[in-house]
């Protein structure tokens, strides 16, 4: 495993920032960060980057303490922070440059084919970009490096939804070169799209993990039914959820594949049918009231 969290946790007085944090992650995996500002995900952050000293547990990155051995960790990962600050006076291509000069690992060449990718002009001051294209070429710095963990803060905020696409699209080759990435947003269909396996964070805990693969296969059946519903075959009912309720109307949640359910429901006394993918907002919402952008 290249991440593994043991208990950890995080105090400010009485305030709980983060608490109980256990996880791991081997190489190669997509982890996304989920949860509504506040419910800890850059307290989390900040303790696998070594920025805090955590106050119970520990996390080790690559077999290396977080806090003790930051050093070493840094060398091992690149980050992208949620509010990335560059040096104002340089152009792209110079701030692209120092970066590079900057760490081994760095290869300038990728960081100018990355940042190409994204259509920036790095001939533009920093200060005289946009908000989005400063985020364009804090991402082509984070990418750059060759080491096996990648963490992203809101790497897509103030990006176009075009731009958006060819970030997902790095991020996924950047799996394909058998590298981790952690992917920190409060933007639910990014993190559906993007991740392989999502952690759900509210009040400092992680209250839920689930497989991006596994949620995708679940749907949600509304029928109105014209008589009484057969029960499914063994084979069947241990992934469904039935819910009868007075005005004849029948609601079936299924864990598993949709298509084997098909044919049970072709034989059932159904007026209306309505088939609907529960997708990462179900999961989100059954721990946050409303849901997310």
């Amino acid at each position: 495993m290249l991440i593994h969290a043991d208990s950890l946790s995080k105090r400010y007085g009485s305030l709980v920032a983060l608490s109980d944090c256990n996880f791991e992650t081997k190489h190669g995996e997509i982890l996304g960060l989920l949860g509504p500002n506040g419910a800890g995900k850059t307290t989390l952050l900040r303790l696998l980057l070594g920025y805090l000293k955590p106050s119970a547990g520990r996390a080790r990155i690559d077999g290396l303490d977080c806090y003790r051995q930051s050093v070493a960790v840094h060398r091992r990962l690149a980050y992208l922070p949620g509010d990335a600050r560059l040096f104002r006076h340089l152009n792209g291509r110079q701030t692209l440059e120092l970066f590079a000069r900057l760490r081994r690992e760095a290869s300038l060449a990728r960081s100018l084919k990355i940042a190409e990718r994204l259509q920036l002009d790095l001939s533009r001051r920093v200060r005289q970009m946009s908000t989005g294209m400063r985020q364009k070429l804090a991402l082509a710095v984070a990418l750059t490096p060759d080491v096996p963990l990648v963490i992203l803060d809101e790497p897509t905020a103030n990006l176009d939804p075009t731009v958006r696409r060819d970030v997902a699209e790095l991020i996924h080759e950047t799996r394909s070169e058998g590298k981790t990435v952690v992917f920190s947003s409060h933007v639910l269909p990014e993190v559906e799209d993007v991740c392989d396996r999502v952690l759900v964070l509210s009040g400092g805990r992680i209250v839920d993990s689930v497989r991006v693969s596994d949620v995708r296969r679940q749907h949600r059946i509304r029928a109105t039914l014209t008589g009484p519903l057969a029960p499914p075959p063994a084979s069947l009912a241990a992934a469904l959820e039935i819910t009868h309720h007075a005005n004849g109307e029948a609601v079936i949640v299924t864990r598993g594949e949709l298509t084997p359910l098909l044919g049970w429901l072709a034989e059932q006394p159904l007026g209306q049918l309505q088939i609907e993918p529960i997708g990462l907002r179900a999961v989100y919402e059954r721990h946050h009231r409303g849901g997310p952008s």
